[in-house]
């Protein structure tokens, strides 16, 4: 707190668990830590006790598609249990529902407690699970500065930059890898406004303290641009020779993977780019190929939730009313599908399932029988570019139309404020892990490639220009070049995409006949206490 305090901070906000206990087993609680603060420190201090507001208000969309995918989960399970089948505890690893024995959660638990009461502290750390361990080492990390003494020094220059439209989390994705590279003994450099930025020269030194606060602040501090660097590689190498960087750490949507592909490729002819590449995905459309999940999508999935939310509240007032609303997302239906399904939608239109008029024709006949329950009002959500002729005012109008003494219609397009407000919780964790993780393979990487015979770094292999994503259940580093296949470069989105399997759940709960896909369902796994270093798998928890 006093260093804190020395360097110009004004507030400290201390953290106290309503179970915490020192050392000795004696329990701490607000009121001696604040007793504490104001003998030694003479501070003004005062004390808030949040207890149960947290458990109470409206879920996040966090909340809701994780109640919807482990109930469905729930149900297959007990579907397919047999005599033999142990009691099991439905759960979610990383982005994938997996299915532990009750028993053995059981047994772990009461592990904990007896690892606590012994006073084995790092063991019971350890029990807590993988998610638990990296989250208060990550913590550590970030949130307590070492002596300059203590640090060690690298002697490497790495680059920061945020690249494509802006993202809630990318201020939490920029201080973690600040922080984490001067922790790891490397300069860091902050440019602005992209790769536009970088070709002008608008780079500069960014220190520990530059970036306090920056966690929950939403879009992007350092600026950013859709700009690719293919037009200006020679005034990028010309920077990047001039400041000496040694490694770049690219934090954006599919501009920054288009952007590394473009870098990649200039190798053969610019050694300045011969140097461990990395990027972290965050755009609100989720539309990057090699993670399921990127910084920004649940902040703007909030959004829309909350303001269907409202328009819901509306419509219930004025009863028989169906609002189409248009979300964000280019050709990626993420946002209109998952958003659907978090806000109870009655359909959601998206590029990557064609429809026709007899789709639009069958849903406004569900909707006019809808309006003979008890529940007298419709949701309906467009992505944007979901086809060329179905536009969101032709949608509205047919919809009027058909519905003409049954119901009437409003239209509402979200637009950016999808894109803005502070990051929801689950960006800021996993902008701040995800790019923690990305530096530290960056930190990697530089000492495997440094010759110092040449007292220089060289990387030009395929592993050294990488994407970290969230796959499954673990954060994958995967080369960019290898990526190509899996993406639709005209439309921008990837091949696959995992959500797609949601879509029928949605159908389900809004009272459709159709079938689910069970292939992807969860299997039983048994509690593993001994895990390798390297399994970051729960870092989306």
């Amino acid at each position: 707190v006093i260093q804190t305090r020395s360097r110009g901070t004004r507030l400290n906000i201390i953290i106290v668990a309503e179970g915490a206990i020192d050392r000795h087993g004696k329990p701490i609680t607000s009121s001696f830590v604040k007793d504490l603060v104001v003998k030694n420190l003479g501070f003004d201090t005062r004390v808030t006790i949040l207890g149960h507001v947290q458990r109470g208000g409206t879920p996040s969309a966090f909340d809701r598609i994780l109640a919807s995918r482990m109930g469905v989960e729930a149900v297959l399970a007990l579907l397919e249990t047999t005599a033999n089948t142990p009691a099991c505890v439905v759960s979610l690893c990383g982005n994938q529902s997996v299915r532990v024995p009750l028993m053995e959660c059981v047994q772990t638990t009461q592990e904990v407690q007896k690892a606590m009461d012994q006073k084995r502290f790092e063991e019971a750390v350890k029990l807590r699970g993988r998610s638990f361990e990296n989250n208060l080492k990550t913590y550590k990390l970030l949130a307590h500065r070492k002596p300059e003494s203590e640090l060690p020094t690298s002697n490497f220059n790495v680059a920061v930059l945020n690249v494509g439209a802006p993202a809630a989390g990318m201020n939490a994705a920029v201080r973690s890898a600040v922080r984490v590279g001067i922790s790891e003994g490397h300069k860091m450099f902050a440019v602005n406004d992209g790769f536009e930025g970088f070709y002008k020269g608008q780079i500069k030194e960014i220190k520990w303290g530059d970036v306090g606060g920056w966690t929950g602040q939403g879009g992007s501090l350092l600026g950013t641009k859709r700009t690719l660097p293919a037009k200006h590689v020679e005034k990028i190498a010309e920077q990047m020779r001039k400041h000496n960087i040694n490694a770049l750490l690219v934090i954006g949507g599919f501009e920054a993977l288009l952007s590394l592909l473009e870098l990649s490729a200039a190798r053969g002819k610019y050694d300045e780019f011969c140097v461990p590449m990395v990027m972290v995905p965050a755009t609100v459309s989720n539309n990057v190929p090699g993670s399921d999940l990127s910084i920004g999508a649940d902040t703007a999935l909030n959004a829309i939730t909350t303001t269907c939310d409202r328009i819901k509240q509306s419509a219930s007032g004025t009863k028989r009313r169906v609002f189409i609303i248009e979300t964000m997302g280019g050709y990626c239906g993420y946002l209109a599908t998952v958003g659907g399904l978090a806000a109870g939608a009655d359909a959601a239109y998206i590029y990557e399932e064609p429809f026709d008029i007899r789709d639009l024709q069958a849903n406004v006949e569900h909707l006019t029988e809808k309006m003979k329950t008890s529940i007298q009002r419709g949701l309906v959500l467009r992505n944007e570019n979901s086809s060329d002729n179905y536009t969101t005012d032709f949608i509205y109008q047919l919809y009027s139309e058909e519905g003409k003494g049954v119901f009437d219609c409003r239209k509402n397009v979200l637009g950016h404020m999808q894109q803005g407000g502070a990051p929801s919780p689950f960006d800021r964790n996993f902008g701040t892990k995800i790019s923690a993780k990305a530096m530290q393979w960056l930190s990697q990487k530089l000492v495997e490639t440094y010759r110092r015979g040449e007292g220089q770094v060289f990387a030009n292999t395929e592993d050294s220009c990488c994407l970290l994503g969230m796959r499954a259940r673990a954060l994958v580093f995967q080369p960019v070049v290898q990526l190509k296949d899996d993406t639709d470069f005209v439309h921008r989105i990837p091949k696959e995409q995992w959500w797609l399997k949601l879509r029928p759940l949605m159908k389900i709960l809004a009272k459709y006949k159709t079938s689910y896909d069970v292939s992807d369902s969860g299997q039983v796994e048994h509690v593993i206490h001994s895990r390798p270093k390297d399994s970051d798998a729960s870092v989306a928890m």
